[in-house]
């Protein structure tokens, strides 16, 4: 590139785009990569602060902002993604439809740690809307050199930073309430109103309920009837220490493989996660039923995703799983 004064830049080609900025109001870019300059557009740079210009010299060892923001578009977009025009060397990738958005963040650091190449995201793991934007890139000069993003390219190679999965919206719920203060009518159960409406938000409407009373063979026998009719079974009631809380024990003799019993989350401590024919069990306590955000609605859009939930995943919600 090549730095001209403004003065004696009329009729040649900015190879950038430039900004302008109004407080309060407007934000964007006054004059596009690939303007002509005229007469007319000295003052008005000179009024952006704009005292001199780079000029664009091709140089074989590097790559335009724009079009690295663009190669940078090709090797990072998944699944689900679509991304904007080029603007001031940015690209913003944005969510094709709800669901769950995922990054590799290892891979994120890798990337970020190249040099001049910047990555921006939302936290991994997080559901999203259609049209949301979840990350953006830029190159931070006005030039790369090339081997910056064939050390990208390198990087990339058989691996995926960035997707969105859909959301199953058909996968059915089966939900056993246990308790006798709710089996023999001396209370109204609240559950199933609670989750139905953590379930509708994501358009998971296929739910059966059935309630059964402290007794821990009847509820593993009914755990182990619900498996082969529904895809994802929550126990509610019976999930803390008590004498008549059998609820977890049950789960257990049911052949489910645990994953945990407990969880650095509050609320969600005394919540139960495991897998029985490849099916989803969870065990849930009231607290977590009753909140607003627990452990059950940070693992519940990623379960509903598709993901399998591991012990490791369970260990590392502590940090920043003090929800309440």
């Amino acid at each position: 590139m090549k730095k001209i004064n403004v003065k004696e830049a009329v009729g040649m080609t900015l190879c950038h785009d430039i900004t302008e900025i109004i407080p309060g109001g407007f934000k964007g870019a006054k004059f596009l990569k690939g303007h002509i300059i005229r007469e007319d557009d000295v003052e008005v740079l000179l009024s952006l602060g704009k005292e001199n210009i780079y000029i664009w010299e091709e140089d074989e060892n590097f790559v335009h902002e724009n079009d690295a923001a663009e190669f940078i578009r090709k090797q990072v977009m998944g699944n689900g993604m679509s991304a904007s025009e080029v603007r001031e060397g940015k690209i913003n990738f944005v969510a094709e439809y709800d669901g769950l958005y995922k990054i590799n963040t290892e891979l994120l650091n890798k990337i970020n740690s190249i040099g001049e190449i910047i990555i921006a995201s939302k936290f991994n793991n997080i559901p999203v809307k259609k049209g949301e934007t979840v990350a953006a890139t830029r190159i931070i000069p006005l030039r790369i050199e090339k081997k910056q993003l064939e050390e990208l390219e390198e990087i990339m190679k058989d691996n995926v930073l960035m997707e969105i999965k859909r959301i199953n919206q058909d996968l059915k719920i089966g939900i056993i309430t246990t308790g006798n203060e709710i089996f023999y009518g001396r209370i109204k159960d609240k559950a199933r109103e609670a989750l139905g409406e953590k379930l509708g938000k994501y358009g998971v409407t296929n739910i059966v309920q059935v309630f059964m009373p402290d007794k821990k063979e009847k509820i593993t026998a009914k755990i182990k009837e619900l498996t082969d009719d529904t895809d994802i079974i929550l126990c509610t009631g019976g999930m803390s220490i008590d004498p008549d809380d059998v609820t977890p024990d049950a789960i257990k003799e049911s052949g489910c493989e645990m994953v945990t019993y407990g969880t650095p989350v509050l609320p969600g401590a005394m919540f139960l996660l495991g897998y029985v024919k490849e099916k989803v069990i969870m065990g849930l306590p009231g607290g977590v039923v009753f909140s607003k955000n627990s452990v059950f609605d940070l693992l519940l859009p990623r379960i509903l995703a598709g993901d399998i939930i591991t012990k490791k995943d369970i260990i590392e919600m502590g940090h920043g799983g003090l929800l309440s």
